[in-house]
């Protein structure tokens, strides 16, 4: 007679339950935890007396195959290997989870590199994310795996923070439209996503990784959860991982307001937490919240961490469980909802992969490009005095320590920078290259990225004083601190996880070669590839044009030359503010209006203005807004609708990004000087007029009132409409009658339509 948990007509839950009343205790812990791929093998291949001391009471997760450094076809074989023991050695044949990290693109050999998460989310381009995150869940999908440990949903304020790169920028709404097309696409593709690293993990004391967040729980609510929400509510989210670190002194993995009280119960999140690597054993060695290893895994369990990665003192829970210092069901509990998404994602099934269908490599000619559209949208143009677009045949002098090294186009969960490779993993052309198909160029380096010699100065200012126009490549190298300066000093990583800065200026002797560079008087382009803004006030207004690439991935040397000689129109915008100085932050640009004083070394006059703001981005051509029409009144229930007309006045078609914000001038509590509540962005010809019309539901206008209630407001809101934060072409008004407390039900995104 079949099993009702064997029975594939049967509802994940049910059997989930009754697989759970037919498991020992010890077995039930096993679902609590992960091991990593290196632990099952010897001499690189599976290793079945290995696997029996692991994995005799089967196993919660497998971390890392295709990650390892396995070829496409090596991996799937290998995810066979653990999945066949498990199904014929383990008395309940309970199949493993294999999951990989897939930032931007697989991290394996042979996958798509995109663009950095910073980078996507310059794109301004929801429908592109969604393409992109949909090509990396068929890539994940196709080695066997079943999680992503993406998408970073954590709102970069602080670019101090090494891991502003993985983020979509510093705004909640950006951020939430980014976020939800990637956990939609990537889950689409049958691969649970997973939202990190919950909760607030970019508002860091000093923008040191893992070190204790303090804001508000208003500011916590409104911007660094409204992210996560989105990702429940609006796109499924299956998986969530806890943060490092502390909220008000207490550590996100023991913190049952934010893992339960929020997630799960205002929230109904039914997935499964999982904890950061190592996450539950800093809270005895670093956070000092548990004696030994025994609390910190019911600490953490209690407060509703399902999944320990990978597994280090969740074993504890047996002895515990037997001593009577928690329930049994605390276990169960858990268990039930990692055995719940093991029948939604077809394993018990089907946990095979078909070995025969794996490609060789994973990085298909369309793959690439669209990798190569995706780094062509991300580009930002933040300054241009007419130096570009460059002419076709000019004599280019390209300089900088960015400009020959391919290695340099890739971020930190990107495989080539996570395992510091000398080369690219995937085939990728460096920008001098790019330049060279297209120009007279000579080079020089010039610099290295992080080292203090200025050996190569002289060789670099003959090259520029022999040239029409300098190009100057500079940024950084990404890595993590596991490839740390000091401990690699040849590897030069300047930013990424646990790499961050106590200043924002380019590493280095980058600044004092560009400031030779400029002395020359030749024009000087400076093209940014980079993880985190930088505070380029001292020389900004001496370069001639300025680009902004971030992270562009394996095309984005191809997608910068294509911008630099006009071949492709820029159109990425920024997702995050540029400071004149590491002293101006905080800099995001939704503070109170009681934040906009400035320092008299900055500015002339007080102003907290940033170097280039948020949503700021320039094209080749031009943009007029005209004819703004605003719903004048609105219930609480109901929706603003605010339309307005842009025409492209300029010579060449481009893509316009339209952003709408709002804000509140009098309000129960003080309120941000504007928010972003709504975007569009799309291309018009010389001459073309396209009308913009934007639905938002009158929910989006919501906050956490002075009782911390979640309400829409009665009374007047302005509008602003324009290209950026700081440019503002349109302004009106209009009035909610009446107030609404919103419990549960909340919508996250307005609606846009374009018409003629």
């Amino acid at each position: 007679m079949t099993e009702i948990f064997e029975d594939p007509k049967e509802p994940a839950e049910r059997r989930a339950k009754d697989l759970l009343s037919k498991m020992t205790l010890e077995e039930k812990v096993a679902q609590l935890s992960s091991v990593w791929t290196d632990e099952l093998l010897d001499n690189d291949q599976f290793s079945e007396e290995k696997a029996k001391k692991l994995l005799s009471n089967g196993i919660g997760e497998i971390t890392r195959i295709a990650g390892r450094g396995l070829k496409p076809r090596d991996a799937a074989r290998l995810v066979n290997q653990i999945q066949k023991y498990l199904k014929e050695k383990t008395r309940l044949k309970i199949p493993v989870i294999v999951h990989e990290e897939c930032l931007a693109g697989l991290q394996a050999p042979t996958a798509t590199s995109f663009p950095q998460a910073i980078a996507l989310a310059s794109t301004w381009n929801p429908e592109l994310m969604n393409r992109v995150a949909s090509t990396i869940g068929r890539h994940v999908a196709t080695i066997g795996a079943k999680q992503g440990l993406a998408p970073v949903l954590d709102l970069a304020v602080d670019p101090r923070w090494g891991r502003t790169e993985e983020t979509y920028g510093e705004d909640p709404y950006l951020a939430s439209s980014m976020g939800v097309a990637y956990v939609s696409a990537l889950q689409a593709q049958g691969v649970i996503a997973t939202g990190k690293h919950f909760a607030g993990h970019g508002s860091s004391e000093g923008g040191r990784n893992t070190a204790p967040v303090n804001v508000s729980e208003r500011f916590f609510r409104e911007n660094h959860l409204r992210t996560f929400e989105a990702a429940v509510k609006a796109a499924g989210l299956k998986s969530v991982m806890a943060a490092y670190h502390q909220l008000d002194g207490v550590p996100c993995h023991v913190n049952r307001w934010l893992l339960t009280n929020v997630l799960r119960g205002e929230w109904g999140f039914e997935g499964m937490v999982i904890s950061d690597g190592w996450g539950v054993p800093r809270l005895m060695q670093v956070d000092g919240v548990a004696f030994d290893r025994e609390e910190a895994a019911v600490k953490a369990l209690l407060a509703g961490v399902d999944l320990e990665l990978p597994r280090a003192f969740y074993p504890e829970l047996v002895g515990a469980v037997k001593r009577g210092l928690i329930p049994e069901s605390a276990v169960d509990a858990a268990v039930e909802r990692v055995l719940k998404l093991k029948f939604e994602l077809g394993l018990f099934d089907n946990p095979y992969v078909e070995e025969a269908a794996v490609p060789e490599s994973l990085d298909g000619p369309q793959d690439r490009a669209l990798a190569l559209e995706a780094a062509r949208e991300s580009v930002v143009l933040l300054k241009n005095d007419g130096a570009l677009p460059l002419k076709k045949g000019a004599r280019v002098a390209v300089i900088g320590p960015n400009a020959a090294d391919a290695r340099d186009l890739f971020g930190d969960y990107h495989y080539t920078a996570h395992l510091a490779l000398k080369s690219p993993a995937v085939p990728a052309k460096s920008v001098l290259e790019a330049i060279s198909a297209r120009a007279q160029v000579v080079y020089a380096k010039g610099c290295d990225v992080a080292s203090n010699s200025k050996d190569g100065f002289g060789q670099a200012l003959e090259a520029a004083r022999a040239a029409d126009v300098v190009v100057a490549v500079m940024g950084d190298r990404s890595g993590g601190f596991w490839w740390a300066p000091r401990d690699y000093a040849d590897v030069q990583v300047t930013v990424g996880e646990g790499v961050d800065s106590s200043d924002l200026r380019l590493p280095g002797v980058q600044e004092d070669l560009l400031r030779a560079l400029i002395s020359t008087g030749k024009p000087v382009v400076l093209v940014l590839i980079n993880g985190r803004p930088y505070a380029l006030s001292d020389f900004a207004q001496s370069l001639s044009a300025v680009l902004e690439a971030w992270f562009p991935g394996e095309e984005g040397a191809e997608a910068v030359a294509e911008v630099l000689f006009g071949e492709v129109n820029p159109s990425g915008h920024l997702p995050i503010s540029f400071p004149k100085s590491v002293g101006q932050l905080p800099v995001y640009y939704y503070r109170k209006r009681a934040s906009t004083g400035g320092y008299v070394p900055i500015d002339p006059v007080p102003d907290s203005s940033p170097l280039y703001p948020f949503g700021h981005g320039l094209s080749y051509t031009a943009f007029q807004y005209s004819s703004l029409s605003v719903t004048p009144e609105v219930r609480p229930g109901g929706e603003v609708e605010v339309s307005l007309t842009v025409t492209n006045t300029g010579a060449r078609e481009g893509k316009e990004v339209v952003q709408l914000y709002v804000s509140k001038p009098v309000a129960s509590v003080s309120r941000p000087v504007r928010q972003l509540i709504g975007f569009a962005k799309f291309a018009t010809r010389p001459s073309e007029s396209k009308r913009v019309k934007f639905r938002v539901p009158a929910e989006l206008l919501s906050f956490y009132d002075d009782g911390m209630r979640l309400v829409v407001e009665e009374g007047k809101y302005a509008v602003e409409v324009g290209p950026s934060s700081a440019d503002i072409r349109l302004r009106g008004e209009f009035e909610v009658k009446g107030t609404l407390v919103l419990n549960g039900r909340r919508e996250f995104e307005s609606m846009v339509t374009l018409g003629r």
